[in-house]
């Protein structure tokens, strides 16, 4: 469901900018390229991992295909990509969650004041179409650019 694949086999379906691979609980996206990444406005190369980072509004290339991106994974690599993102007690309110769910922030993420101090926002859990659909609207309405897609949740 994440990539809003037909559900019956369509010959005719393509995944268009790439297949979304994971969401985070903060509504980053991560997602394989798909064949022609520039027309798509990402960065990276084709095959290659990027994040959708909603603290920045945009797509990061992450320099790996899917089975270095994992192996990067399981090696503890999340620990220092997610360093500035998160807070006291961040496990606590995270493990709560169920996969459908992510967190609001309040001021979000790519604010000034969430920048200066994340303990400080205001956290709740919502429907993570909710935490797509926000980060969504607001690149369209900070910086006028489409992200694409971001997934199905």
């Amino acid at each position: 469901m994440i990539n809003a694949m037909p559900p019956a086999f369509d010959p005719g379906w393509a995944s268009g900018a790439g297949l979304v691979v994971a969401h985070d609980v903060l509504g980053g996206v991560f997602a394989l390229n798909g064949g022609n990444p520039r027309e798509a406005g990402r960065p990276g190369e084709p095959g290659e991992i990027v994040y959708f980072a909603p603290d920045a509004l945009g797509w990061e290339a992450l320099g790996a295909g899917h089975s270095a991106w994992l192996s990067w994974i399981i090696s503890g690599g999340l620990q220092e990509f997610y360093e500035g993102l998160r807070w006291d007690g961040w496990r606590d309110e995270v493990s709560v969650l169920n996969g459908r769910q992510g967190l609001s922030f309040f001021p979000p993420l790519w604010s000034a004041e969430a920048r200066q101090d994340l303990s400080t926002t205001s956290r709740r859990a919502v429907p993570m179409a909710e935490v797509l659909s926000l980060s969504r609207t607001s690149c369209l309405q900070v910086d006028g650019a489409d992200p694409g897609f971001l997934g199905a949740a």
